[in-house]
């Protein structure tokens, strides 16, 4: 039975009327159109090349789970955990990642359109070799977040909080860091399109001076006391 009308859910994402999963778990070539799952366990599950369409994944547990080469389209994924997943190769577009705890996410080499991801906890996400276009990041804890190799275009991080950054050999374009609390950024000779904040640009400022060469040194009169 569908569990309601076609209307713009709690989180933006307009959904229409969902049908209750009826599965035992995820399995490989799985084709769901508008389908809610809400409250499974799917640990462990090897379901490589599934595709969601106008889904709900709701307060579901992905730990271990391998959705490699998965499709996600005009979905929500709200408050998913898992201490690790494989989205490696993915293709996501014009969905949502809302709360959730998820440790180590693999998404090396996948493709991102038109997502947000909203007040979850990340520990570890490997987004090496990705493709990200028009994301945004809201309120987010992300422990370590490593875009080598990626390209992205029209990424923001709004209000949140990233322990560790790696843009080392990525190719950025209107990538706003400037509302993002940065601890450790590695790659600084790849943030060629990078928007930041002036503190930003003083945190960065000895990094960024050893990239092209320059030795600072202490200003000879500020020793002299005055004489």
């Amino acid at each position: 039975m569908p569990t309601g009308r076609r209307s713009a859910l709690e989180h933006d994402v307009a959904l229409p009327d969902l049908t209750p999963f009826d599965g035992e778990s995820l399995h490989a070539d799985g084709d769901h159109v508008a389908i809610d799952f809400v409250d499974l366990d799917f640990a462990g599950a090897d379901a490589p090349d599934t595709r969601f369409l106008e889904c709900r994944l709701q307060r579901c547990g992905l730990d271990g789970a391998s959705l490699r080469r998965s499709r996600i389209a005009e979905s929500l994924l709200s408050d998913v955990h898992a201490a690790t997943v494989d989205f490696a190769d993915s293709t996501w577009r014009d969905s949502q990642v809302v709360g959730g705890r998820l440790g180590a996410v693999t998404m090396v080499g996948a493709t991102w359109t038109g997502i947000r991801v909203r007040g979850s906890h990340l520990g570890f996400m490997n987004l090496a070799g990705a493709h990200l276009q028009d994301v945004t990041f809201e309120g987010c804890e992300i422990g370590s977040l490593d875009v080598r190799t990626a390209d992205l275009q029209s990424v923001a991080f709004v209000d949140c909080r990233v322990d560790e950054l790696n843009v080392a050999g990525a190719t950025l374009s209107r990538v706003d860091l400037s509302h993002a609390r940065l601890h450790t950024l590695v790659g600084v000779e790849s943030l060629h399109g990078a928007i930041i904040s002036h503190e930003q640009l003083v945190d960065l400022a000895p990094l960024l001076a050893a990239q092209v060469g320059l030795e600072v040194r202490d200003d000879p009169s500020g020793s002299q006391g005055g004489r």
